[in-house]
């Protein structure tokens, strides 16, 4: 039985995802699909491998003399510690939803499966590490999170009001790896700049911006987070604002599709993504561009394109810098190749996204681009990383980063 005589609660599952995990033909399709098997080939990680754990476990549970019947055993202690490796060896990239043939939506699916875990303790001892931090110093890097906008330091202009001005058009949400990670605080530098020029009438919440939660959603430990929502939901009301806007994929996606569920209610605002945003200023004339001088890439962040669905906008963004030089990778949109900084897994296993990471970088060399350009800040983080691990002469730069450098050459 698992650890503590506990049985699999059903509750962590949704009827659909029970009806997704019987509905799996064991094609095997999404095994060729996992960026982490692919660097592993451990058995524990691919999808297919997960869900017929899960399916046995809780057969196991619940069906009583039927499970016997049919050979389903309760599962010893190595089955549940393979069983939790293997779930946290996972970006979250939804891949192998793409190629699901039967179309299990297999991303919420894997965070179920963690919630189990976290139910039973049988999760990475780093994660109790992210929860305190997240819960008690409102950021994952533990700072102190008065210091939330420290990335303005060195600059040489600082937009006005930058800190919770009212009456405001729109709240920039920064997030905790632009406020607090130095590698990418060009992210937010050059966003509060562009959005200067374009005449917006924008502020932030500075210290009054807690983490969004989404660490610890994606953890299994989204009941942490809800404190958080509520948080941030009334202090983006305070200022006025009538949208809100995040340079961060994973900020976007938690304000736009999981506080409207988690708070029962609208939030009032208008959430978008920066890319979203520069393709209106740029349609309206409100951001000049006069072009950049090196060929790029482009990197479709998971959280930004499968989860969210937004792939056109960045890539009409850089095909509107006149005299761009842009080529696809040969992964790119919905099959794009992870970063391997998603899902929480560098915390459960850094060598194994390192390996993830290596590869997307590579892929970037191929297509013979001086700059890879990503729109997330943990993207553009891991693949420079990855650039500089493995001595491969490729730029990682945020399209914020591209887009102000486009204004002003």
């Amino acid at each position: 039985m698992p650890r503590g005589n506990q049985k699999v609660d059903l509750a962590n599952f949704t009827l659909r995802q029970m009806m997704e995990m019987e509905a799996c033909t064991r094609c095997g399709e999404c095994i060729d699909a996992c960026p982490t098997y692919a660097e592993a080939q451990s058995e524990e990680i691919h999808p297919q491998q997960k869900i017929a754990r899960t399916k046995s476990f809780w057969k196991a549970d619940h069906l009583g003399f039927l499970a016997r019947l049919f050979g389903i055993r309760p599962p010893t202690e190595e089955d549940q510690a393979a069983y939790g490796q293997g779930v946290y060896q996972c970006t979250l990239c939804a891949r192998c939803h793409v190629v699901c043939p039967v179309q299990i939506d297999t991303r919420p699916l894997w965070i179920s499966m963690r919630e189990q875990l976290v139910a039973w303790g049988l999760y990475p001892e780093v994660f109790d590490t992210l929860r305190e931090r997240v819960t008690s110093q409102y950021n994952i890097s533990g700072d102190d999170n008065a210091n939330r906008l420290v990335w303005t330091e060195n600059m040489e202009h600082i937009p006005d009001a930058l800190e919770r001005k009212q009456g405001v058009d729109t709240v920039y949400f920064v997030g905790c790896v632009g406020s607090l990670y130095p590698r990418v605080y060009r992210v937010p530098q050059s966003f509060v700049q562009i959005l200067e020029r374009a005449g917006e009438n924008f502020t932030t919440l500075g210290g009054d911006e807690w983490c969004c939660g989404f660490p610890l959603e994606i953890a299994g430990m989204g009941k942490s987070a809800h404190e958080l929502a509520r948080h941030n939901v009334e202090a983006v009301r305070e200022t006025g604002a009538r949208r809100l806007v995040t340079t961060c994929p994973s900020c976007y996606h938690t304000w736009a599709d999981e506080y409207p569920r988690l708070l029962g209610e609208p939030l009032g605002v208008e959430v978008l993504h920066a890319t979203e945003l520069l393709t209106e200023m740029i349609a309206e004339g409100r951001i000049k561009l006069h072009g950049f001088p090196q060929p790029v890439t482009y990197h479709d962040p998971c959280d930004l394109g499968r989860t969210s669905g937004i792939y056109d906008e960045p890539r009409r963004i850089i095909q509107a810098i006149p005299g761009i030089q842009f080529a696809e990778m040969s992964e790119n949109r919905e099959m794009a190749l992870c970063c391997g900084g998603g899902g929480d897994a560098e915390m459960a296993d850094a060598q194994l996204t390192a390996a993830v990471g290596k590869r997307r970088i590579q892929q970037a060399q191929e297509t013979g681009a001086k700059v890879v350009i990503s729109a997330c800040q943990q993207c553009n983080r891991t693949l420079a990383e990855a650039a500089r691990k493995n001595r491969i002469r490729v730029r990682a730069m945020d399209i914020t980063e591209v887009v102000w450098r486009a204004m002003e050459e």
